[in-house]
């Protein structure tokens, strides 16, 4: 526990503030992209212990909040079947679909479980024979290696209920995304080091050099998202452009080799919608051909249709990095946890969910 502890030291974190400050000459524009690193900057209050140096921008780093709304439509339709029993993380059941969620249509008796790991799908397709188990697999590629997992695992088994609805993407391409955007104001990058300790540094080093900015890959504790600051701030006023990894305690250069051959085994990439920011190329996952009789969607022949998102909600905005939580005309009043519009609300990692949480908060080791 020391170890970790140190990198929530107060005094660390108050001596990074200070040499950030120093080492600044103007305000630079950084993004975070994880929603754990959002949910830790606003909770320890470093965006405000820095305004004057640094505009801490949040990107499209929470799983749940760029799941589009079609396929929250598709999931409630599929939990809506006399004969599914759905699997899916808690975090999914709140997220607002077309006209409903699924934890109401739960209320209304559907048989939907939350679940801590996919790989209890398993074991409940084995004990309910006569039922068609669908997981919802969402997520980044932290996600993808264990998903992958469960479908090749199935496969072997000859589980034939089980199937999954797929919701995975992938970070690069949606980086590429946003920095494409006229509306950009991003200077320099925090990457996620989770997804980094997946994948290895080669996609992020492409994307410092192409789009010539500075992109640290950093960890979650306060220590670590203010050194990773202070290491692109140092970069960006010395006119660099280049990868630096701050989370070597985890990331490595080449990635989790098992985890990424497992990805690719099941998975090839596609391109995907995201809520908020639409269709990106190549920035999704779908199964390979070999394992296509667990796709839920082909499964059960789904259909996608064209679906509006609440107009009150800005949170495509909010995930591209052009407005925050705060500048939202709805936040707090019309959308809040118990009652919201959209999914950065509802999400553990959503953006709107941390500043609702603890916005105004000034304590840098809280």
């Amino acid at each position: 526990m020391k170890y970790v502890d140190d990198f929530r030291n107060p005094a660390t974190a108050t001596e990074y503030v200070r040499a950030i400050t120093s080492l600044s000459t103007k305000r630079w524009t950084i993004m975070e992209v994880c929603g754990g690193q959002t949910h830790a900057i606003v909770r320890n209050g470093i965006d405000r212990q820095l305004t004057d140096t640094v505009i801490l921008l949040h990107g499209p780093g929470c799983p749940v909040c760029v799941t589009p709304t079609d396929l929250i439509d598709k999931a409630i339709e599929l939990a809506s079947r006399e004969n599914v029993i759905f699997c899916s993380f808690g975090d999914m059941l709140r997220v607002p679909g077309h006209e409903q969620d699924l934890l109401s249509v739960k209320a209304k008796g559907a048989e939907i479980r939350t679940l801590y790991s996919p790989l209890d799908c398993l074991e409940i397709a084995q004990h309910n024979p006569d039922k068609q188990v669908v997981f919802f697999a969402i997520g980044f590629e932290t996600t993808a290696p264990v998903n992958a997992s469960v479908v090749y695992q199935a496969h072997q088994k000859g589980l034939h209920n089980f199937s999954i609805l797929c919701a995975q993407v992938l970070i690069p391409p949606a980086i590429a995304a946003i920095l494409e955007s006229p509306e950009c104001r991003v200077q320099a990058l925090l990457a996620p080091g989770h997804v980094c300790s997946v994948t290895g540094c080669g996609e992020y080093e492409q994307l410092a050099t192409r789009y010539r900015l500075p992109i640290i890959i950093t960890g979650f504790e306060p220590v670590d998202i203010l050194q990773g600051i202070y290491m692109a701030v140092a970069q960006l006023e010395h006119e660099q452009a280049r990868l630096e990894n701050q989370y070597t305690r985890a990331v490595r250069s080449e990635g989790n080799k098992e985890a990424r051959y497992l990805m690719s085994r099941v998975f090839h990439v596609v391109d995907r919608t995201w809520r908020g920011l639409g269709v990106i190329p190549s920035s999704g996952l779908a199964l390979r051909d070999e394992f296509t009789e667990f796709d839920a969607e082909k499964r059960f022949e789904l259909t996608s249709r064209q679906v509006e998102d609440n107009s009150q909600c800005i949170s495509g905005l909010i995930l591209q990095g052009i407005k925050k939580p705060c500048d939202c005309p709805a936040f707090g009043g019309d959308c809040t946890p118990e009652r919201p519009l959209g999914a950065t609300m509802v999400s553990s990692e959503g953006a709107c969910a941390a500043y609702f949480r603890y916005h105004g908060s000034g304590n840098l080791t809280r």
